[in-house]
C-alpha cells in the first residue's frame, strides 16, 4: 500500500482551533486540519509553511509537534505529523476549502472530521481544557 506523508496545522487562537472543510475530492464536505503533502526534498516544517501559504494565504509560527499518527484508508496509508501553530501574518483566505470555523473544546464534535483526524480530537479536547 502506498504511504503518503503529510503535515497538518492545529492552528490555535486562545482556546480555539481552526478547522477547515474540504471543498474537493473523495472526502469533500469533511472537516480537517489544514496542511498537505510533504514534497520530495522538503522537511515537515517547510511543507507546513508552504501549504498554509498556498491554502490559506497566511504565515504561521510552528510551536511544537502535537502528535504523529498513522491511518489506513482504502487505497493508501497516511502518515501525518500534526503541529500546534499560530497565525503570524495574514487572515485566512479559503483557497481550497469551502468553509472554516474556530472551534473550542466543547464544539470540536460539531463537525464531521476526516477519519484520520478523528483520532486527534479527544487528545485535543484534553489539551484545550487542561493544557496537557
Amino acid at each position: 500500500m502506498k504511504t503518503i506523508n503529510v503535515v497538518a496545522a492545529i492552528l490555535q487562537d486562545g482556546n480555539k482551533i481552526y478547522a477547515t472543510q474540504r471543498g474537493y475530492g473523495k472526502f469533500k464536505g469533511f472537516w480537517e486540519f489544514p496542511g498537505g503533502k510533504i514534497d520530495e526534498g522538503e522537511c515537515a516544517y517547510e511543507a507546513l509553511h508552504r501549504e498554509l501559504l498556498e491554502e490559506l494565504k497566511i504565515k504561521i509560527d510552528i510551536d511544537s509537534l502535537f502528535c504523529t499518527l498513522d491511518y489506513d484508508y482504502d487505497d493508501f496509508h497516511l502518515h501525518m505529523q500534526c503541529f500546534l501553530c499560530t497565525i503570524k501574518e495574514g487572515t485566512p483566505v479559503l483557497v481550497e476549502h469551502q468553509n472554516a470555523l474556530w472551534l473550542d473544546a466543547a464544539n470540536l464534535d460539531s463537525v464531521t472530521w476526516l477519519p484520520a483526524d478523528i483520532s486527534i480530537i479527544e487528545k485535543l479536547k484534553t489539551y484545550l481544557t487542561e493544557g496537557k
